[in-house]
């Protein structure tokens, strides 16, 4: 088992409301009923009803540990939630949807989403682009934030990896920094970790040429892609900013409970219009997601993805443009 890093102790303690906090009420309520019960009447067992509703109200909110963002896109709630395997999580919800989300013990920089562990997919490109270029994936551009899940992964997994992340909402940024452990991260990465306020496309569109040896894009509005960062456009932009060879990854959702392609089949082609090689490699969350994920990979180089699933010419949808 890997060392923990600097600040698990901590990290423990914001883990939900601890038992003792609970006994604590729970004796309380006791407490008050046994001395509501001599006043006799029906105030008494008023008083008692509603200071039970009160405490019962109180080890709720405690558990679930609410707490709120005003965000660009409207208000995001993050909470605390006992996962399947009995471990805690908090997660980001925003749009209807959850956004993000983060173990609260040591296994805080590891990824709760399954679709977010997929994108170490683009590290099986390595020894390929290692004998190509002669370094593997050395500097990354991630497009989207959000709780910053794969790049505190990759991260403090790789210590030869330097990475600049784009969020475009300084609250997304603030709120990752204090209840997703981004600040901790900012301290452990030091000059490898580059987080950008900025509109991704913008980015995207102003980064040197051959500055990157990836691309990954995370980015949603919502429930919605950003689809300003999904255009054939915004693919040759991301495209001048990689090295010959490099790698673009992109995480797409299904709709209709994975009954609707279209918008992967969209992308698809469009990645087909702008790079000579595309894989889809599927990273569904079968506990948390309510749809299926997709990392759909670009590239020139001649990369090999064990898990990538064959398509035709026929799967192909619509190239994207910009309005």
């Amino acid at each position: 088992m890997e060392k923990p890093a600097p600040g698990a102790r901590s990290a423990r303690h914001t883990a939900g409301m601890p038992r003792e906090t609970v006994g604590t009420v729970v004796i309380l309520v006791l407490a008050v009923a046994f001395t509501a019960s001599g006043m006799g009447g029906a105030h008494g067992y008023a008083f008692v009803l509603l200071f039970a509703i009160a405490s019962v109200i109180a080890i709720v909110y405690l558990r679930i540990d609410p707490h709120i963002a005003f965000t660009a896109q409207g208000v995001a709630l993050v909470r605390t939630r006992r996962l399947a395997d009995g471990s805690l999580a908090r997660v980001l919800r925003q749009g209807g949807v959850y956004q993000s989300a983060t173990y609260l013990d040591e296994r805080r920089f590891e990824p709760v989403f399954a679709y977010q562990h997929a994108f170490d997919v683009l590290f099986d490109a390595e020894d390929a682009m290692r004998e190509a270029r002669g370094h593997g994936v050395r500097r990354v551009l991630a497009l989207g934030g959000g709780g910053y899940a794969w790049p505190k992964h990759a991260l403090t997994q790789r210590s030869d990896l330097s990475m600049d992340v784009v969020e475009i909402d300084q609250a997304v940024i603030d709120t990752a920094r204090r209840l997703f452990f981004v600040g901790e991260l900012e301290l452990l990465a030091g000059e490898r970790l580059n987080l950008v306020c900025a509109d991704g496309r913008a980015y995207v569109e102003a980064a040197p040429a051959g500055a990157y040896d990836a691309v990954v894009n995370d980015t949603f509005s919502g429930q919605e892609p950003v689809r300003a960062l999904a255009t054939v456009e915004a693919m040759h932009a991301a495209k001048a900013c990689l090295v010959p060879g490099g790698i673009y990854l992109t995480n797409v959702v299904s709709r209709a409970e994975g009954e609707d392609l279209s918008f992967l089949r969209d992308v698809a082609a469009t990645l087909s219009a702008v790079f000579t090689r595309v894989w889809i490699v599927p990273a569904t969350d079968d506990d948390l997601g309510g749809e299926d994920n997709y990392i759909v990979i670009a590239s020139d180089g001649a990369y090999g993805f064990a898990d990538a699933i064959p398509f035709d010419e026929a799967f192909l949808g619509d190239v994207l443009h910009d309005a």
